[in-house]
């Protein structure tokens, strides 16, 4: 059976978006260096390869709609994410991107949790963010795996990564790696 898990970039100060909800400083982290210094890419389409299903906050959607002009351009969400279906939690209405698999949802996270596995078999769900939605998993139990990328940036101010306090006996630290930018950590969320 898959995990639930959070896999994100993360400020050295923990914040996963600035004080503008963007995550320019993010791409700006190695810009124009040798591209064989770092292996994120790579990273993350090992991990994106595991993923059946994926879940993302109405913040997280509409900067990732305006970042990537996707209302007129879906194809790159293909070029991304393929054809896994994602659900979009928010009170507002969003406009879909054509020929996507998007479900917007609203409410208790339990209940789309359990769609969410039907869906994506022995697959991984992955909840791409904000760390207050990661959070709402969190208190329900069900949020597996934390991967994090710690860039070498301080933002100061922002989104935080998570919003809830998760002491020490509730994680397991399972991996440390590092690249020539990111330092990155698995923690395993233990259950009671």
């Amino acid at each position: 059976m898959g995990r639930t898990q959070y896999y994100t970039a993360t400020s050295i100060d923990g914040f996963i978006a600035d004080e503008h909800n963007s995550l320019d400083w993010l791409f700006g982290v190695g810009a124009g260096a040798d591209p064989d210094a770092g292996d994120s890419q790579k990273r993350f389409q090992d991990f994106f390869g595991g993923v059946g299903a994926m879940a993302m906050g109405a913040t997280t959607y509409e900067w990732v709609l305006e970042h990537d002009n996707l209302l007129t351009e879906p194809a790159k969400w293909h070029g991304y994410y393929g054809d896994t279906p994602c659900w979009i939690f928010t009170h507002r209405d969003l406009p879909p991107i054509p020929g996507v698999d998007l479900r917007f949802v609203q409410g208790d996270v339990a209940g789309v949790h359990a769609e969410m596995v039907a869906a994506a078999g022995d697959r991984n769900r992955w909840i791409v963010g904000g760390g207050e939605l990661v959070g709402q998993f969190a208190d329900h139990g069900l949020l597996d795996e934390v991967q994090l990328g710690v860039a070498p940036v301080f933002l100061g101010a922002g989104a935080p990564l998570l919003p809830r306090k998760l002491l020490s006996a509730e994680l397991t630290l399972a991996k440390v790696e590092h690249d020539a930018y990111f330092v990155h950590l698995t923690y395993t969320v233990n259950k009671p």
